[in-house]
């Protein structure tokens, strides 16, 4: 039996954060926003999609690359909620929430420094 596939040309297929410490990124993802993962050794851990099948990404142990690159965006029915979360998991929000076109959002520090963005649609 061939296993069907639902990847698309040319759209972004999975994310990559690159962690100081992979247990330290563990801890704070789950924690912050449920994430679930898939070890793979010391080195890399696989974030599993969010109906537990196949995975959105990674997490991989390395020098964090710093400021700049791309944002990473993750959606949240409850931004308010959102920001305790990170907050509560040892992350630093870094700008908002604040109001955009399609809504609100904010951006965060995770333990690594990496910035990422949460966003609502209100």
């Amino acid at each position: 039996m061939t296993e069907q596939t639902t990847h698309q040309h040319h759209t972004i297929n999975y994310v990559e954060i690159t962690v100081g410490d992979l247990a330290e990124a563990k801890r704070f993802y789950a924690e912050a926003f449920g994430w679930q993962f898939n070890d793979y050794g010391p080195a890399y851990a696989g974030i599993r999609g969010p109906d537990g099948d196949g995975e959105a990404g990674g997490l991989r142990h390395g020098e964090p690359v710093g400021v700049g690159g791309p944002l990473v965006l993750l959606y949240s029915t409850d931004l308010d909620a959102s920001v305790e979360a990170v907050r509560a998991a040892g992350g630093r929000v870094v700008e908002g929430p604040y109001s955009f076109p399609g809504g609100r959002r904010f951006h965060f520090a995770d333990p690594s420094g990496n910035e990422l963005g949460v966003w609502a649609e209100k």
